[in-house]
């Protein structure tokens, strides 16, 4: 077996360290990005904390010749992709040149456009089929565990669902006016988008962030969760069956929603290139030079993060309510792999989903959502990897 991960960022820091902690599933380890340093200093990180040795490479994820080659060389089985979504389809076609297995952690999502859905990615599934390879989609948190968890949900604690809303809350403080805790260019054109959601066949539309609800978390407590489109659900609610309306919440703090409305207010948000002191730039890629790296929040980031899908449906011909979730703890992560919690609970999935086609269990020819897969080897690996999960039953409305 060889795995080779490529992005060298928060999340394939995680990665590679879990990877390396199950070097038993993946064999030989090569972590590149364009990047070779950044995969220099986590390799020797992941091997003062494992033991295991990762080789190292460069590579531009956006140049297809460039990372068959790569591919070509190495002669990897697996590819875990956590660049950036702009990335999934170059990474997509090499893989389908090469040979090689695919998985990554959020939908294709055009570079000059801020939309985002997995039909880019659909179109690949005859490609991937004839090619007899696997490419499974979304393998982060959320998406990813939110997906399996439904799925978990499908199989064992209903009969019928009915609605679904995924409830994403983090209470880290990291001591900063404004940073994001993922990269900043993809979380700020998320949550600046109209919001979506759907419900009785069709999608309904929302202002950004307009639907406010106050939620209580196992944990963590009450918090302002706001409804986004998150890409989840385009797959979801075609997969669960019966399904009436399916949701997505993330909680922002007061401080965090003024700092954004205001760099939205004056510009620094746009996608589009502008004129400055004759050059071309993108006002949310400097935005995003000039924040805080993401990576560089674990060690001063403490609180916890509860993310879970409160599900109702009938069981046994009774209405039922549940809450499936994870709680995750900022400094344990940073203690373990150096990391927040953000990037940990993308990563942690990311290797268990890469370990569900390295072990034989979701390999098959095609491209596939999370909850396509029989979901109970996953959740039993998160419980064993540092994401153990809690089903809290809730009173029927």
């Amino acid at each position: 077996m060889k795995t080779l991960i490529i992005g060298a960022g928060g999340v394939g820091n995680v990665v590679a360290h879990k990877v390396a902690q199950n070097a038993d599933i993946f064999g030989e380890i090569m972590l590149a990005s364009r990047n070779e340093n950044k995969c220099r200093a986590i390799a020797a990180d992941v091997k003062a904390a494992t033991g295991v040795t990762l080789l190292t490479a460069s590579v531009d994820a956006d140049n297809v010749p460039q990372t068959v080659e790569l591919l070509r060389e190495f002669k990897p089985d697996l590819l875990i992709n956590v660049a950036l979504p702009y990335q999934d389809l170059p990474l997509m076609d090499a893989c389908l040149h090469a040979g090689v297995h695919y998985i990554d952690t959020a939908n294709y999502e055009p570079p000059n456009c801020a939309h985002f859905e997995y039909s880019w990615q659909w179109a690949y599934r005859e490609r991937f089929e004839k090619a007899g390879l696997t490419a499974i989609l979304g393998s982060g948190f959320d998406p990813g565990v939110t997906n399996v968890f439904c799925a978990y949900a499908q199989k064992h604690l209903f009969d019928s669902i009915e609605t679904i809303d995924i409830l994403d809350a983090n209470a880290g403080d990291h001591g900063y006016a404004f940073a994001t805790n993922f990269n900043p260019e993809i979380n700020i054109r998320e949550i600046t988008q109209n919001g979506r959601y759907w419900q009785e066949g069709q999608w309904v539309t929302t202002g950004p962030l307009e639907i406010r609800q106050e939620y209580d978390y196992p944990v963590i407590g009450e918090k302002s969760s706001y409804l986004l489109y998150h890409e989840e659900l385009e797959s979801l609610c075609k997969n669960i069956r019966g399904l009436k309306r399916i949701r997505f919440f993330m909680t922002f703090s007061d401080k965090y929603l003024t700092h954004l409305n205001v760099l939205k207010n004056v510009g620094m948000t746009r996608i589009d290139p502008i004129d400055f002191q004759g050059q071309k730039i993108v006002p949310i890629q400097f935005l995003k030079a000039i924040l805080p790296d993401p990576a560089t929040l674990g060690p001063r980031t403490k609180g916890k993060t509860c993310i879970g899908c409160e599900i109702t449906g009938t069981k046994d011909g009774k209405k039922r309510k549940v809450f499936i979730y994870n709680v995750c703890d900022h400094q344990e992560c940073y203690r373990e792999v150096k990391s927040q919690a953000i990037s940990y609970t993308t990563g942690v999935p990311a290797m268990i989903g890469a370990a569900m086609i390295a072990t034989g269990r979701w390999t098959r020819p095609g491209v596939w959502n999370m909850e396509e897969n029989d979901p109970d080897a996953f959740m039993d690996m998160l419980n064993k990897n540092g994401l153990p999960w809690q089903i809290k039953e809730l009173p029927v409305d």
